[in-house]
């Protein structure tokens, strides 16, 4: 049964999966590759029990945990390249439509309703033929590295997914959990302006309540405040809150306390959530989710923010993008960063890149 939404709810996966099931499933999580699934879930209490997982956090919806009996290391290409996806692309809000949706924030803002929200939306274009996520991943690994990358491939269960991300979402090792929450996007680490750090402290606040909810009381603490990181194209401010889980607190707990990610939700994050619902177009579905990895033996396991992430679905190639609207935010310029976050991600889908066109 799922209760990560707080209710009930028929397990829409069989707790083990038929031989037809575990054709082509694999994940690339952690610097390893998963193969030979065993079991499919959305309880997270499985997460506490035994094995190696794959999991996969969608930001509405069932959690899917996929348990496979083989680890290897990430080494290699795999069999068939990525044709690329030359577009055309469309987005499920254009420029006046997202510009507006900025103003709407700063107007609830001013209300007195929230503090910041993160707006996003969605990009597609048609599907190549002949398109495996698995080369897709391996394109992204080539012409976007990143630290939190993942690929998950389930076909029987339509899960297709390239995550580049370069946010952790949570990292647990026996008691000690940290997130890294990322607020502040610039060309270069001359380009923040007092709106990307403010942006950033007020979610480690809100990410401090979160863990508070589930650590011992005064383990919360903030090791790393606003550090800018270098990635492909652009630069981040980074800030790590750091917690000791109280005991008895298991992966159903951590994952209800803190999900979705305030750095994709804003704050508070229940008004934020509200007015994401009001503003956005589509579901987000996987993006802005989590993706990543758990070892229930060894208690331990890492989840990114499921950003800078591809996924497969309708025949068609999804991209999300998006950023924080505080009262500072200028609607132009919100626009702007949306397009730098995906700039370089688009050349590699399309194959223009000379790392991702080299794997044609």
């Amino acid at each position: 049964m799922s209760e990560r939404n707080g209710t009930a709810s028929p397990d829409p996966y069989p707790s083990l999966v038929r031989a037809s099931a575990r054709a082509g499933a694999v994940a690339a999580v952690g610097g390893r590759l998963l193969t030979d699934l065993a079991d499919v879930t959305d309880d997270l209490s499985a997460l506490d029990g035994t094995g190696r997982w794959a999991v996969v956090l969608p930001f509405e919806g069932s959690a899917l945990c996929a348990r496979f009996e083989r680890a290897r290391p990430l080494v290699g290409r795999p069999a068939r390249p990525w044709p690329g996806a030359p577009g055309p692309w469309s987005t499920s809000l254009d420029r006046p439509a997202f510009e507006a949706g900025v103003r709407a924030v700063r107007a609830s803002i001013a209300a007195g309703d929230v503090y910041q929200v993160n707006l996003t939306r969605r990009l597609s274009a048609p599907l190549p033929p002949g398109a495996d996520v698995l080369a897709l991943g391996h394109a992204l690994a080539v012409g976007n590295p990143a630290p939190h990358a993942a690929v998950v491939r389930l076909p029987a269960f339509g899960v297709h997914l390239a995550s580049a991300s370069p946010e952790r979402f949570l990292r647990r090792d026996g008691d000690l959990v940290e997130s890294s929450p990322i607020k502040g996007t610039a060309a270069h680490a001359g380009g923040f302006s007092p709106k990307d750090r403010a942006e950033n402290v007020m979610i480690v606040d809100l990410v401090r309540n979160d863990l508070g909810r589930v650590c011992r009381p005064g383990t919360v603490e903030v090791p790393a405040l606003c550090a800018v990181e270098d990635h492909p194209g652009l630069v981040h401010l980074v800030s790590t809150v750091r917690g000791r889980l109280r005991a008895g607190v298991g992966w159903p707990d951590l994952l209800g306390a803190t999900f979705p990610p305030g750095s994709v939700t804003g704050a508070p994050k229940l008004a934020a959530l509200s007015a994401i619902g009001r503003l956005e177009p589509v579901p987000r579905g996987p993006y802005c989710g989590a993706i990543g990895w758990v070892d229930a033996d060894a208690r331990r396991g890492d989840l990114n923010v499921a950003i800078r992430t591809f996924w497969f679905e309708g025949g068609r190639l999804h991209l999300g993008t998006g950023g924080a609207v505080t009262w500072d935010s200028d609607p132009a310029r919100e626009w702007e960063e949306t397009e730098l976050k995906v700039r370089r991600l688009l050349e590699v889908a399309e194959g223009a890149l000379a790392g991702a066109g080299a794997l044609r």
